[in-house]
């Protein structure tokens, strides 16, 4: 389920408390007082057999005896009766339910959820705190103090941390649109949570508490679809879990629970914070600032101290200062004394009046170099603050499509108290400490960082990059076939020359000095010799890899030591013989490791760092969800400390990226088709201004196909959706639509009659902004879908002609669709030609329902409904000039 009835849950009509009581300290007295004490305006009802009334308030032995259908049931009860009274509820109507009892067993568990899902009641719980809607008065919950109504969703997976953070906020005046605890979590989940509070009008940003994520497919899906619309932040506890000790690579090693977790959220377009402190730092930030694009930081102040303790602040961050261009210096000289600070910490002096405050900021909004600006001020006797504040908020753009340049600090308590609320009543971010807004800044910074990924949408497969699936099904099979797990290194090099990965060639030899010798001399010498054996994993941890072997003797003297060491150290190791390979030697190469292993929660993930036999010491890497493309791969890579050094120094030329961000969309795709992948390394992967090559390579396979696309977390580009038709003696492409349409959806948009816009989609505007055509082209296809028709313009270049797309509700009931084409081309055919395939890819999907809202003038899309099998339904909530019409899919 996802939000089907979560309006009982938190905007129910009626409440029913079960278990209610005035016993002191019990749940059941403290929920009940905390709804009858409250603002709710709904019907309240007790349900307790002990009971006749509770302070005058009747009381009802049984559900059945109530005097009406609760629309939400609170529970207090004993575990072993909470199952029987859910049965109950859903068969009276009753269409949610929280569910504050504690200590229920894993069969009390499953059997409550069961009678639950028979009659489409919600639960949240078990053994939660319950939850609270401060804009409807309602406090179901047995918290000790009650929420104020504000602007932010707060969802937690702690019940202890719900009491201590409304304790927190209220002292602080902060509010709240919703404040949910999850507790078990059985049913309703931070799935469901992020798709109810996606769409509601009164959150502004939703804050995260999260412990464990499960069904991580629908948690990216909500997440992503939510982060489009607004801020979401996420503290998760659990930093330093212990490593996957017994993996079987160094992948496996590296990739740490808490750092998948971490691109997860980046992938998602959200950002996590590491206290409950810089939750409410970055919900202020992204609330109040988030328009900002700048890259750099002016900081503008009246006191040296606070402006160098920025600086400082910035320099550890890694937020860039602005430097100040020479035009800007001279026009500050103009405005401000001459011993102000002639750069960036700007100080004006702590005597400045009003005036100078205002001339020194209208020289900085007048030069867009100068990044955003970080106004600091310390009080002083000169000018009161609320004054100068006053006198700024005017400078402050209020355009809404302006980016917000203006950060603020007001140092101290009382005597700035004033100038903090003006600012704040502007809407201007507000800080308590420099080092607070620097980190703000960087915050946001990574933040836009976030929602770039969040725009990328790559298939599973790259046209032009396909591997050789069959090769590497051969190899897979095989190696399963006989028992074995770990493939040899010629397996699994000749499995990424497969996915077009240069490898150096390698052959496997038997255990013998003279075979060894005979490749040598047939590959030419200096050689590398490697053991190869099932039993161990990293040849180099029992000296079983030797480099530059310069001639025939020296590869016979490794061969014997090597053989001692392993019998001396593994003595129940079998060996299979050795590997040898020519010894690759190239100018200023880097080695670096690229892997992937299964996370417990998220599947299938990609590592990459800095490689080589040190690489758990050196932890350089990053980590990434599949599926990627160049710009995701890039991203990927940025993210790690020998970047710098891929980049090229002093002497030493840059790598060839391309191939790198090759290397690891490759590995992206071996994923998404061979399902059977657990673990893969290349290490090393060198990498120089020449190409790419992998030295070494370890694959670990599994049966139970733990990769493949349908285990990642992430739905890829439906690229098995594109499909090539004759329409009109034209050729057409129809294909889901990708982020990179924006600028073809644009000038479609352009082109189409104002009045067909109206009567298709009820959108009036010749414009339309940015944020808005992001949203319709950057779809998140696990729970939409848009078919575009493509085909070439007069130009030559490709041209959209047409779009149908569909939204279907999150428990995949109903889907609503609205469908439009070039004005030129009405009556043409193209709308019906969209319609089937949306239609087919709904039913496909499993959709029950295709619906829409048809001005009832709009002859041309009732008649093609008509045509379609759509027919007339009688609810319609939409106007008198609308008609309703559905199609049943299955």
């Amino acid at each position: 389920m996802s939000i089907r009835n979560l309006d009982s849950l938190f905007d129910p009509a009626s409440i029913a408390v079960f278990g209610a009581s005035l016993r002191a300290g019990s749940v059941g007295s403290t929920v009940w007082r905390n709804l009858t004490s409250g603002n709710y305006k709904g019907a309240l009802y007790a349900v307790n057999p002990k009971h006749r009334e509770l302070a005058g308030h009747p009381v009802v032995a049984h559900a059945a005896d109530l005097p009406a259908i609760p629309a939400l049931a609170v529970i207090c009860t004993p575990p072993a009766s909470v199952a029987k009274l859910i049965e109950e509820l859903g068969r009276l109507g009753t269409r949610a339910a929280v569910v504050m009892t504690a200590g229920m067993t894993g069969e009390q568990k499953q059997t409550m959820l069961e009678a639950a899902q028979r009659h489409l009641l919600r639960i949240l719980g078990p053994n939660c705190i319950g939850l609270l809607a401060p804009h409807k008065g309602l406090n179901a919950s047995f918290s000790h103090i009650d929420a104020l109504p504000g602007e932010l969703a707060f969802v937690s997976q702690s019940g202890a941390l719900v009491t201590a953070m409304l304790d927190w906020a209220q002292g602080r005046g902060i509010g709240f649109s919703y404040f949910v605890s999850l507790g078990e979590h059985t049913d309703v989940d931070f799935g469901d949570m992020l798709d109810y509070l996606a769409s509601d009008p009164k959150t502004r940003a939703i804050l995260l508490y999260a412990e464990s994520i499960e069904s991580p497919r629908k948690f990216m899906s909500a997440a992503r679809a939510a982060a489009r619309n607004k801020p979401v932040i996420v503290v998760k506890a659990g930093r330093s879990p212990q490593g996957q000790l017994a993996a079987a690579s160094h992948t496996g090693a590296l990739a740490g629970s808490d750092m998948v977790f971490d691109a997860a959220i980046d992938r998602a377009g959200m950002l996590r914070v590491n206290t409950l402190q810089e939750l409410f730092l970055a919900a202020e930030t992204l609330s109040r600032f988030r328009t900002n694009v700048s890259n750099s930081l002016t900081i503008l102040t009246n006191g040296g101290g606070a402006g160098v303790m920025a600086a400082d602040a910035a320099a550890y961050m890694g937020v860039q200062l602005s430097e100040l261009s020479e035009a800007t210096r001279k026009q500050l000289d103009a405005v401000l004394p001459p011993n102000w600070s002639h750069g960036n910490p700007v100080d004006i002096i702590g005597d400045a009046p009003v005036t100078r405050y205002e001339q020194a900021l209208k020289v900085l909004n007048a030069d867009p170099a100068s990044g955003a600006v970080l106004f600091i001020h310390a009080p002083t006797a000169i000018v009161p603050s609320a004054d100068i504040a006053r006198a700024l908020v005017p400078l402050v753009p209020h355009d809404a499509f302006a980016p917000a340049r203006l950060m603020s600090c007001w140092l101290g308590d009382k005597a700035v108290q004033e100038a903090r609320q003006v600012f704040q009543d502007a809407g201007i971010a507000n800080y308590d400490t420099p080092e607070q807004a620097v980190r703000a800044f960087s915050m946001l910074q990574r933040y836009r960082h976030n929602q770039a990924e969040l725009t990328e949408a790559p298939p599973a497969l790259l046209p032009d990059m396909r591997p050789d699936t069959a090769a590497i099904k051969a190899i897979v099979q095989a190696a399963l076939a006989s028992g074995r797990e770990m493939l040899t290194e010629p397996e699994a090099k000749a499995v990424l020359d497969a996915c077009r990965i240069p490898v150096v060639p390698t052959q496997r030899v038997d255990a013998t000095p003279e075979a060894a010798v005979s490749a040598a001399l047939t590959i030419g010498f200096p050689v590398v010799l490697k053991i190869l054996s099932d039993d161990i994993s990293h040849k180099s941890d029992v000296g079983g890899v030797a480099l530059n072997l310069q001639d025939a003797q020296e590869v016979r003297d490794a061969v014997q030591s090597m053989l001692v060491r392993v019998q001396r150290q593994h003595p129940k190791a079998r060996l299979q013989g050795f590997t040898v390979q020519a010894m690759v030697r190239r100018a200023h190469a880097q080695e670096l490791i690229v892997g992937s292993t299964i996370d417990s929660v998220f599947g299938p993930v990609i590592l990459f760092g800095q490689g080589g036999t040190a690489v758990e010491v050196m932890a350089d890497r990053a980590v990434a969800l599949p599926p990627l493309n160049v710009p995701l791969a890039k991203a990927l890579v940025s993210r790690t400390r020998v970047a710098r050094l891929l980049a090229g120094w002093r002497d030493t030329p840059a790598v060839d990226e391309a191939a790198l961000h090759g290397v690891l969309v490759a590995v992206s795709q071996l994923l998404a088709e061979i399902p059977e992948i657990a673990e893969l390394d290349i290490n090393p992967l060198i990498v120089n201004f020449e190409g790419a090559m992998a030295l070494d390579a370890r694959i670990r396979l599994s049966a139970t196909a733990p990769a493949g696309a349908t285990n990642f977390a992430i739905c890829p580009y439906p690229l098995q959706l594109e499909e090539t038709v004759q329409w009109q003696g034209r050729t057409l492409c129809l294909r889901p639509i990708r982020p990179e349409d924006e600028a073809l959806h644009m000038e479609f948009l352009q082109h189409l009659d104002p009045e067909d816009v109206r009567m298709r989609v009820f959108y009036s505007k010749r414009a339309i902004e940015r944020s808005e055509l992001a949203r319709l082209v950057q779809i998140d296809y696990a729970r939409e879908m848009a078919f575009v028709a493509l085909a070439p313009g007069p130009d030559g270049q490709p041209q959209t002609l047409g779009v149908v797309r569909a939204m279907a509700d999150p428990d995949n009931i109903e889907a609503e669709f609205g469908v439009i084409v070039r004005s030129e081309l009405k009556g043409s055919g193209l709308g019906l030609l969209l319609m089937q395939k949306l239609i087919a890819y709904l039913r496909s999907q499993g959709t029950q329902r295709l619906v829409a809202t048809v001005l009832d003038y709009n002859e041309r899309m009732l008649k093609l409904a008509k045509e379609l099998g759509f027919k007339e339904v009688a609810e319609n909530e939409a106007g008198e000039c609308t008609k309703c019409i559905a199609l049943p899919l299955t």
